[in-house]
């Protein structure tokens, strides 16, 4: 880069303006109000993804889930519009599309994790019409709505690529909803609804797989497992896939479709799995408890781009936030990194309109319910939280919701005589 580019110094660099960027900022500047703190993010709009999947089962407004991102940035943070097209973390610099130069004392990346759509053949040209529909895009969410609306009868298609993705239980929650809508429209008998996954049990953690077969039943659903979406042709309503078989043996097959549902394939974003934060996998190379770099110390991150073995959802950001704040500001001062994240977890499994499961867990798969309920069973409740609370809250406290429900978790811990979770050991 020519040293004619201009260049700029911050105490602390945050890439990406997302949840886990925006909430570790406010927290940083909370903590320490003179700390220099820079947020770099490219987009104008800031998003409220969880409720993308309510949006598409027709029970959520679109428009209610987006917002200006200037508005979102916390006081006394600078933002810099521009998105990271190099990491240079030997010389603590980062590199702007601008040919700008930053350069850092600590670094919290938080970018999220890419979309790979074009893993998928023909998925882009088809996206958005031909009864091709997908929750994982603020543009046609909206369709996916409509496709369901205007179901009346035939197959009825649902995919889930590999782990890790985002939610792993955002693909069958809009199969569920759209099953709850055909039922309410008198045509679930006149539909073959097919759930197509490349694992072998419909969720990671045990103890929720009977109550979501049950569901499954309940609908008629039929369940491909070890199946991949590898194309789809929306002109002639066709979807192509391989099953890999017990050698070993992949067979391709296709299936024709009224309506289908795409998660896409997601990795990693290109920039971070090019650069030497990478591991092997392409995810940031964090140590799973303290969420500090592996190979440079000054190096945080959090959210969907980490290596750790969580579920990737906006709950495991919560958690994670006040343990990237307080051991980023304990290598500040030189003290030893005590906050611990333990891998929790939280995905509402909405079964139908009015009713989830609410899936809260930890590293390996360990139950970490909230409340003193079933965690197995369908609730209102869960409902409740996931369309109602959570985002009434998160756009009225979007820069502390992170504390207020830690605050709620310890004070839970300390009533049960454990650890609070903000200097849990690991």
């Amino acid at each position: 880069m020519p040293s004619s580019s201009p260049r700029t110094h911050h105490q602390v660099l945050v890439i990406g303006g997302g949840t886990a960027g925006i909430n570790v900022a406010a927290n940083l500047r909370r903590k320490r109000p003179g700390l220099s703190v820079a947020i770099v993010e490219p987009s104008q709009t800031h998003y409220y993804q969880p409720a993308w999947t309510l949006v598409g089962g027709g029970a959520f407004d679109l428009d209610a889930t987006a917002r200006p991102m200037a508005g979102q940035i916390p006081k006394g943070v600078t933002w810099i519009q521009d998105a990271v097209t190099e990491f240079q973390p030997d010389d603590n610099r980062v590199v702007l599309k601008s040919g700008q130069q930053v350069d850092y004392e600590q670094m919290v990346v938080c970018p999220g994790l890419q979309l790979d759509w074009h893993k998928v053949q023909g998925l882009q040209e088809t996206l958005g019409r031909n009864g091709v529909c997908s929750n994982y895009s603020f543009e046609t969410t909206r369709y996916t709505w409509e496709c369901i609306q205007g179901f009346h009868e035939g197959p009825a298609l649902f995919t889930q690529p590999a782990m890790p993705i985002k939610c792993a239980g955002a693909p069958q929650k809009i199969m569920y909803m759209a099953c709850d809508q055909f039922r309410r429209a008198g045509v679930l008998d006149r539909a073959d609804v097919q759930f197509f996954l490349p694992g072998e049990a419909m969720f990671g953690v045990k103890e929720f797989v009977p109550p979501l077969e049950r569901v499954v039943a309940r609908y008629g659903i039929t369940v491909n497992y070890k199946t991949n979406l590898v194309a789809v042709d929306g002109e002639k309503k066709i979807a192509t896939f391989q099953r890999v078989g017990g050698e070993g043996e992949v067979e391709t097959f296709t299936r024709a479709f009224g309506m289908i549902h795409v998660t896409p394939p997601q990795s990693a974003p290109d920039v971070v799995k090019q650069s030497p934060l990478a591991a092997a996998s392409g995810w940031l190379d964090l140590d799973k408890f303290s969420l500090q770099h592996l190979r440079y110390p000054n190096v945080f991150g959090l959210g969907d781009v980490g290596s750790m073995p969580n579920a990737k959802t906006a709950a495991a950001v919560r958690m994670q936030t006040p343990v990237v704040v307080d051991n980023l500001l304990a290598l500040r001062d030189s003290r030893a990194l005590a906050g611990a994240y333990d891998g929790y977890g939280s995905c509402p499994l909405i079964t139908e309109r009015g009713k989830v499961i609410l899936a809260e867990f930890l590293y390996d798969g360990k139950l970490a319910p909230t409340f003193p309920l079933d965690p197995t069973r369908e609730r209102w409740l869960g409902w409740f939280l996931k369309a109602d609370f959570l985002p009434w809250m998160y756009w009225r406290w979007p820069k502390s919701w992170p504390d207020f429900v830690v605050v709620g978790r310890n004070l839970l811990a300390r009533k049960k005589g454990e650890t609070p979770m903000s200097t849990r050991a690991a």
